[in-house]
């Protein structure tokens, strides 16, 4: 089995996601060739995958925008201003976006399957990138493996919430297991 985790991160929280994701369906699957790349080293499409998970963060309800991504860049810097000594909290994807990315993937092969993630806030009306994310890989032809699933954020740069990084190396077990489970890639 091929698997690609793809993902926009703009603070660092949804890349580490991403790679406790990777972790899982790798430690579920050691027989898997799994990758799990950043949309800055995602140029173009990735190929014909077996499971494509693709994330980021929500920003406005939904997927970034071009516009959304200088906002947050902004935001950063000026976090960085006012906390010089902090951690660094990573820099937004060159160029195009998730959004930009999904929009130019391949349809999917005969029984390619995908799934969805997203980091937010944990509030009233915070919305979610993941269900949107959902909607795009199944009209590309993708099979979803799972609901979309949100992991949080305790703030808008984060820290991941407590727990965070472990339940989304479990959702990547379950999604290598369940594809195993359903049939062998």
């Amino acid at each position: 089995m091929r698997a690609v985790v793809v993902h926009e991160s703009l603070f660092g929280n949804t890349a580490r996601i991403a790679e406790a994701i990777a972790g899982g369906i790798a430690g579920a699957r050691p027989d898997a060739e799994v990758e799990c790349l950043s949309l800055a080293n995602a140029a173009g499409d990735v190929g014909r995958p077996d499971l494509v998970v693709a994330g980021g963060p929500t920003h406005f309800l939904g997927i970034t925008s071009k516009q959304a991504r200088a906002m947050q860049d902004r935001y950063r810097r000026s976090a960085a201003q006012r906390e010089p000594t902090g951690p660094d909290q990573g820099r937004p994807a060159p160029g195009p976006g998730l959004r930009e990315w999904l929009a130019g993937l391949s349809a999917a092969v005969p029984g390619a399957r995908a799934a969805a993630f997203d980091t937010r806030l944990d509030k009233p009306l915070a919305g979610g990138a993941a269900p949107r994310i959902a909607r795009r890989l199944a009209r590309l032809g993708y099979q979803l493996a799972a609901d979309p699933e949100g992991f949080i954020v305790e703030d808008m740069a984060g820290p991941l919430r407590a727990g965070e990084l472990e339940r989304a190396r479990a959702w990547g077990a379950g999604l290598a297991e369940r594809i195993a489970a359903a049939s062998p890639l």
